[in-house]
């Protein structure tokens, strides 16, 4: 039985960062993938195949140009199914090189198969090939991500009702789609393939959706898109999903009825623990089978035993799953490391797309801080009207008692790189000074912090240190 000094299980961002951190500290550490390929969800069903594809409808139906040579424009007309597959396959190909390359380098070991623990110093693995291992480890990493919620009222067959995974391997583009779930994965998928012109109805049961953006943001973001054609159906409850031969009909509790080609049911996602054993080891899961964990440590109730990634919950990002499975490793293998940031940006990749960093208006007001609001509009800058863009908005809060950013939000082309500049400001505590006195590049998108910036700071309280009194502003007489 061979022993280790970290086992993780799971390969997607958090393990990958883990192992890596793991193996640089020249440490014995063995990651376990029941897939027989490495990069877990993150690089075959979830982050890197649904941006591939949305920057592949964008290409391929010239949506970016549109504004200039009208809604019928197009880079490739009849656009398939297999057109948006070839260059999501080359991508996933490449990343599944690169980590296996990365793995190799840092002296990684890797093991294909199921894994379950039987206590909580020993796990074991059976592969494929119908061979059962068991490993011990001093210290164990469980980043096994999460997988599509699947209930038992909803049809599921592959084919024309379909959840997220499968959806990336759908065999022809429908002519029209009804994505059930406005959370973040439903969002993407509605607002991509309305860019290709279908018809989609995106059903959401609650009142309003994203609720952790700032409702400015979501009210200008909601014109956009019904103004892109997605027809979007909230407070819509479903009572009924019936697949039929050539559609797929949803009766709503308020009496209305949806047809479509395709469904799309994105309605949330669980975590990837069931096959586990968990309790072997002393651990439970929350409803929706995810792990507990200290959020500075990322140890579990048993402190040997780590957690990190999506299988943690909130904010279920790729980025902060990285920073989490390094300081996991970190603390696991008693290094000292650096705090991770208290601001990290947060993005979707919708069309439009939208990020944030810090607090919304609505958390300002529910704390009761004094603040400013600063507006900037794509289409007042000059590299707007390069690109043509016809919408898109940068929004800042500012304490008006110390006067730093607190809040950023963005929507329009560009705002999961934009948003950026507002995280080194945020964790830099900057203040609104920083937007007014710097120089951005001319012409650039960046321009609208400086004019978002301007307008918070022409209605602020000018602090008295910045008031020059009239006889100093004299000219000198001899």
């Amino acid at each position: 039985m061979s022993h280790y000094d970290l086992i993780i299980v799971g390969s997607g961002p958090a393990g990958r960062a883990a192992a890596i951190q793991a193996g640089k500290l020249k440490r014995r550490v063995l990651v376990i993938d029941r897939k027989d390929r490495l990069g877990g969800v993150s690089v075959h069903t979830g982050t890197i195949p649904s941006k591939t594809l949305r920057e592949t409808v964008l290409n391929l139906s010239g949506w970016r140009e549109r504004s200039f040579y009208g809604r019928s424009y197009r880079v490739k007309d009849n656009i398939a199914a297999e057109d948006l597959k070839a260059r999501l396959h080359m991508t996933l190909d490449h990343e599944v090189d690169v980590l296996e390359h990365q793995f190799n380098r840092n002296h990684v070991d890797t093991l294909h198969g199921m894994a379950r623990f039987v206590d909580d110093k020993t796990i074991e693995v059976a592969t494929e090939a119908g061979e059962v291992t068991r490993l011990t480890a001093d210290r164990f990493l469980i980043s096994t991500g999460t997988k599509t919620y699947r209930p038992e009222n909803v049809p599921f067959n592959g084919r024309s009702v379909v959840d997220s995974d499968e959806f990336l391997e759908l065999a022809r583009i429908p002519r029209s789609l009804i994505v059930v779930g406005a959370g973040v994965i439903g969002v993407e998928y509605a607002t991509m393939f309305s860019a290709l012109d279908v018809r989609v109805t995106l059903i959401e049961p609650r009142e309003t959706f994203l609720d952790f953006i700032d409702r400015a943001l979501i009210q200008d973001f909601t014109h956009q898109i019904r103004e892109n054609g997605v027809d979007l159906r909230l407070g819509s409850a479903i009572e009924r999903i019936e697949d039929a031969s050539d559609h797929v009909e949803v009766s709503l509790a308020n009496g209305r009825h949806v047809r479509a080609e395709m469904l799309l049911f994105a309605a949330g996602r669980m975590g990837a623990t069931s096959a586990l054993n968990l309790a072997a080891a002393g651990l439970k899961t929350d409803h929706r089978n995810r792990i507990e964990v200290n959020r500075k440590t990322y140890q579990t109730a048993v402190p040997h035993i780590y957690a990190a990634g999506d299988v943690i919950g909130h904010p279920s990002l790729a980025s902060t799953s990285v920073q989490q499975g390094r300081v996991a490793a970190c603390h696991a293998l008693e290094t000292p490391t650096l705090p991770e940031s208290p601001w990290f940006p947060y993005g979707i990749y919708s069309v439009p797309e939208i990020s944030t960093c810090g607090m919304s208006e609505e958390e300002m007001q529910e704390r009761g801080i004094p603040y400013e609001v600063g507006v900037a509009r794509f289409r007042e800058t000059s590299r707007g009207h390069i690109m043509g863009l016809e919408h898109g908005m940068l929004k800042m809060l500012f304490s008006l008692k110390t006067r730093r950013v607190l809040g950023v939000q963005i929507v329009g082309e560009g705002a999961t790189e934009l948003i950026h500049i507002a995280q080194a400001v945020l964790n830099l505590k900057g203040t609104v000074d920083y937007f007014v006195q710097n120089t951005f590049n001319y012409p650039t998108l960046a321009e609208a912090y400086k004019i978002a910036g301007l307008d918070a700071f022409n209605r602020m309280p000018i602090p008295e240190a910045y008031k020059v009194r009239r006889d100093a502003a004299k000219p000198e007489t001899s």
